[in-house]
């Protein structure tokens, strides 16, 4: 009954789902461990974050370029407050509000980003407090440049003057005519009276949406591994039902029908013409 299994339509068949199935596993396995190598990198994160805040800062020169082991490591930077920026639409304990952004000159000849703190409400000038004056030394956390529309970071355009959507050397190079640093700085404390900025997570180590795609593509991965297993077992069915009708005869009577029998009484003879 099974010997179709030996036809080259199946051999075909079964070297199809031989493949594609170790395949959509090896996909999906893949796929998961990236969701997982992106949670222990979350963990990672908060764990050293905490750490950092407690730790020595360092001088920034020792800690670029950030990366994964350098992004949120405390950092010592001195020199003079420049121009100030605000960036829009960012939320702090669930309410919308703004960073106060202060370009720091420093010794080397580079600006670098600080974020002095953050504010609520719609971000506006007005309402910032002015920076020190003179020579100053801050003390924060080092942040990788953001990049719009990645970990909550605004995509919108055509901001007013004084304003940019993401904090990072690709942005502020349209805006100021100065060399500045791909990176940032939040400040330990807020100043003037704002609030601190938490440090965020280093490019590609939080529960971002790459991380629940990886984790929907598994899914996906071994959806299809089913789906070739049951398409198999669907036509496998299929094959044998039709070789156990084939069998029975079934099929054959359904196939040829019998042909109608002679009439006893019929008008025509050999040689003869028909009967009016």
């Amino acid at each position: 009954m099974y010997r179709f299994l030996l036809t080259p339509r199946w051999w075909g068949i079964n070297l199809f789902v031989l493949l594609a199935v170790p395949f959509c596993l090896f996909m999906g396995s893949w796929q998961l461990s990236r969701f997982e190598g992106r949670l222990d990198d979350h963990r990672s994160a908060e764990e050293r974050a905490a750490a950092d805040h407690r730790s020595v800062a360092r001088p920034l020169a020792e800690l670029l370029p950030v990366d994964k082991e350098t992004s949120g490591d405390r950092t010592t930077v001195s020199g003079r407050y420049g121009e100030q920026l605000l960036v829009p639409d960012r939320e702090l304990d669930g309410e919308r509000g703004y960073y106060v952004l202060t370009l720091l000159h420093t010794d080397g000849g580079k600006v670098l980003p600080v974020v002095r703190g953050w504010l609520p409400g719609e971000a506006g000038a007005a309402r910032v407090p002015a920076p020190p004056r003179g020579e100053v030394t801050v003390a924060g956390a080092l942040q990788a440049s953001e990049y719009p529309g990645e970990n909550g970071v605004s995509a919108r355009s055509g901001l007013p003057a004084g304003q940019t959507a993401a904090i990072s050397a690709a942005s502020l190079v349209n805006l100021v005519p100065y060399d500045v640093y791909d990176a940032w700085v939040t400040l330990d404390e807020g100043d003037s009276g704002m609030w601190a900025v938490p440090v965020s997570a280093a490019p590609d180590t939080g529960l971002d949406l790459k991380a629940f795609q990886n984790l929907g593509y598994t899914g996906e991965w071994f959806v299809f591994a089913g789906f070739v297993v049951f398409m198999w077992f669907r036509l496998f069915r299929r094959e044998v039902e039709f070789v156990r009708d084939t069998e029975m005869g079934l099929l054959a009577a359904d196939a040829a029908p019998a042909a109608p029998a002679p009439s006893s009484d019929s008008s025509y003879e050999a040689g003869s013409t028909p009967v009016r």
